[in-house]
């Protein structure tokens, strides 16, 4: 299984924002510090803040923040919201086969996806940005230290 890069910009967008907390973001500052255009943050932007996950603040002041502490935002819930299908293979996704109902790779393959999601949903946003590597993940994305 390999995410859509829609959802690894989403996972990207709010580790800027988690690294910045009390801050706020923008769209052109994260478009910068991933080297992906600003048009595809704005997509992603949309979507994060549909599901819940980030809000926007609009005006001369306005910008990008997580709608909730990173520690309440869980990376299964993430990738929920950000994936448009979690089948591994056409069967999952409602497709005729020439072998449904006669074999068992559907419900084997919907067992690896729950196991997955059950370490996925272990882990929050908060673990990705820990004390120990926050200070790295701010320099490489240009963040100044202590945000801002």
């Amino acid at each position: 299984m390999r995410l859509t890069m829609f959802t690894d910009y989403g996972l990207r967008t709010l580790i800027y924002l988690a690294l910045r907390p009390g801050e706020l973001g923008s769209i052109a500052e994260i478009s910068r510090a991933y080297a992906i255009s600003e048009n595809h943050v704005t997509k992603v932007v949309h979507a994060l803040g549909r599901a819940g996950l980030i809000e926007t603040l609009r005006g001369r002041h306005g910008g990008l923040r997580l709608a909730r502490p990173a520690e309440k935002i869980g990376l299964g819930e993430v990738v929920r919201a950000m994936e448009p299908s979690l089948a591994l293979v056409a069967c999952q996704d409602g497709e005729p086969c020439a072998i449904g109902g006669l074999c068992r790779l559907e419900s084997i393959l919907d067992t690896a996806v729950a196991a997955l999601f059950a370490v996925l949903d272990r882990h929050t946003l908060a673990d990705v940005v820990t004390p120990g590597c926050a200070a790295g993940l701010c320099q490489r994305l240009g963040i100044p230290a202590g945000g801002g």
